[in-house]
């Protein structure tokens, strides 16, 4: 974490904030990833709309990944990369491409769900440090992610 940065949040503060948000860095590109590949491997007699479900949602997250990603290094910490460290930092299991849609739906339900627990707690460590900024961002991420959430629940015919 580097010393020198002014920006009215100490080093401290700065290092719990990028820690929380390299964990919801870590589980986006997890769940983009499983996104990305269920658009890919998705069959049925749905298939086109969850395809294009599935593609409108892993483009959403792809550029929230680089805005979460920047705002880590804002604040002074390197951002995480590459499979490893995003393993050792996020919870989200891989996917199945041969499981049926159903199943593809739900399991992006509870990872969206996942996601919004996971930025409401960087969430707090923003507030705790005075960080309207990220506290913004995280904000945006919640709404996104419950709103992926909710279209997932209502192709399952779920509320």
């Amino acid at each position: 974490m580097a010393d020198d940065i002014n920006i009215g949040i100490d080093a401290e503060g700065r290092g719990k904030v990028a820690g929380g948000l390299s964990h919801l860095l870590a589980d986006t590109y997890a769940v983009y990833l499983k996104t990305h590949g269920y658009h890919w491997n998705v069959e049925g007699p749905n298939f086109a709309a969850l395809h294009q479900l599935f593609m409108t949602q892993y483009a959403e997250m792809w550029a929230a990944i680089d805005l979460v990603a920047e705002r880590i290094r804002a604040l002074g910490a390197f951002a995480p990369q590459g499979c490893r460290a995003f393993a050792v930092l996020s919870g989200v299991q891989d996917g199945d491409p041969e499981q049926s849609a159903e199943a593809m739906l739900a399991e992006l339900v509870r990872d969206h769900e996942a996601l919004v627990a996971a930025a409401r707690k960087a969430r707090a460590a923003a507030d705790a440090a005075g960080d309207d900024v990220t506290a913004s961002l995280i904000d945006d991420r919640v709404d996104a992610h419950e709103k992926h959430a909710w279209m997932l629940r209502a192709s399952l015919g779920r509320r």
